[in-house]
């Protein structure tokens, strides 16, 4: 570990291969294989998540790689849904399968079936069949009453749902998906019950996971994944050996890894205000998120049951929330900011609000109630309206 960085380089790293020191003249199908993965469990939130990171970003280039499944939403990192590319999907799910099939196949609602966690693997090659062709949740369940009894189909859809490695079909809403889930197989599908294959997955997963996260300790490519640290571990040590990942010193002298020889930015590098999505993944890529989220602001816009909320990004760190109203863009800042961050975040809620004219004016409107509660705002916290085109 020759090569000590700091905690600015770490964050500025994270930026700039998240696209968010400069939006990019790319499009959208570079743009997702880039940042590796776009959460998408709120439909708006890969759209704002490109918004942010691409030029001249046009939503409808994602409506149709969605429609064209070249960009598919599927459960992935962290048993959560997740926009990526369509050629990384199977080698992505295979990495993380194990960690969605303990989770799912072991759960008291999946074993309320009367299933086991053998009787759920073996339905999941019939699952995939029947999902030749997309079809809403209500058709699944009433094939699965066909085939184990009306009463164990619920719990037996709640769990292999996720297990089959289906994706979310695409239809109506403002975002390419609305409230009536459809499903549909992958035109690849992923290789299940192969060990050697999920630790070869989980070794490219942890190669991309480097070039659009890192550097990153074995704690943090765990967290991404959701997958115990001994594999992260084991797969860490195995790229190392083969000469593609390198040892760094963190900050407090922790173990860090990256992809050798990749470049690494001053830690003073400027960085442009932005509005970011609810849920974006910069804010959620790491055990210690404290590169991107300063300790004290967490509980406010990490919730107990798992909200994040649309976070004011400022000098690379979240600075504060937003939200949609009416006439604008509200902005919270929890700690005083200076004229020049006020007038770039002024320049994006214009480019916001006419980016969701069209689509979802007052988007996440449903999480509002979090401005509401107790201690939702610090002492101190400057509210302002950014006025939208």
């Amino acid at each position: 570990m020759d090569v000590t960085i700091t905690a600015g380089q770490l964050n500025r790293a994270t930026l700039e291969r998240q696209l968010l020191v400069r939006r990019e003249e790319i499009g959208v199908a570079e743009a997702v294989r880039r940042v590796v993965a776009l959460q998408a469990q709120q439909t708006a939130s890969p759209y704002l998540a490109l918004w942010n990171r691409v030029a001249g970003f046009d939503p409808a280039e994602l409506d149709r790689a969605f429609a064209e499944l070249g960009i598919v939403r599927s459960t992935l990192m962290r048993i959560t849904l997740h926009a990526v590319h369509v050629d990384d999907f199977a080698t992505f799910r295979e990495a993380v399968h194990p960690s969605v099939r303990g989770a799912r196949l072991g759960d008291d609602r999946f074993t309320a079936s009367g299933l086991t966690a053998a009787d759920g693997d073996a339905l999941v090659a019939d699952v995939l069949d029947f999902g030749d062709r997309p079809r809403p949740a209500p058709e699944f369940e009433t094939w699965l009453a066909g085939r184990i009894g009306a009463e164990a189909a619920p719990p037996a859809w709640w769990g292999l749902r996720q297990v089959a490695p289906l994706l979310r079909a695409p239809g109506e809403g403002h975002w390419s998906f609305g409230h009536r889930l459809s499903y549909v197989a992958p035109p690849v599908r992923p290789v299940l019950g192969d060990p050697e294959v999920y630790a070869a997955s989980l070794r490219t997963l942890v190669r991309r996971y480097l070039a659009g996260f890192g550097p990153a300790s074995v704690a943090d490519v765990a967290q991404f994944a959701l997958v115990q640290r001994g594999r992260a571990r084991e797969a860490l040590r195995v790229l190392a050996a083969e000469g593609g990942v390198e040892r760094l010193a963190g900050p407090g002298g922790a173990e860090l890894f990256d992809l050798a020889g990749a470049p690494l930015p001053d830690g003073d590098l400027p960085v442009p205000a932005r509005l970011m999505a609810m849920w974006d993944s910069v804010l959620l890529a790491y055990a210690d998120r404290s590169r991107v989220i300063p300790p004290d602001y967490r509980a406010l816009v990490i919730k107990r049951n798992g909200d994040v909320l649309p976070t004011l990004l400022v000098d690379g760190h979240v600075a504060g929330v937003w939200r949609t109203v009416e006439g604008g863009v509200e902005a919270t800042a929890f700690h005083p900011l200076p004229d020049a961050a006020w007038e770039q975040l002024a320049a994006e809620a214009r480019s916001l609000t006419a980016l969701l004219a069209d689509r979802e004016p007052y988007v996440y409107r449903r999480y509002e109630h979090w401005w509401s509660k107790p201690g939702a705002r610090p002492d101190g916290a400057e509210v302002r309206l950014l006025p939208g085109v």
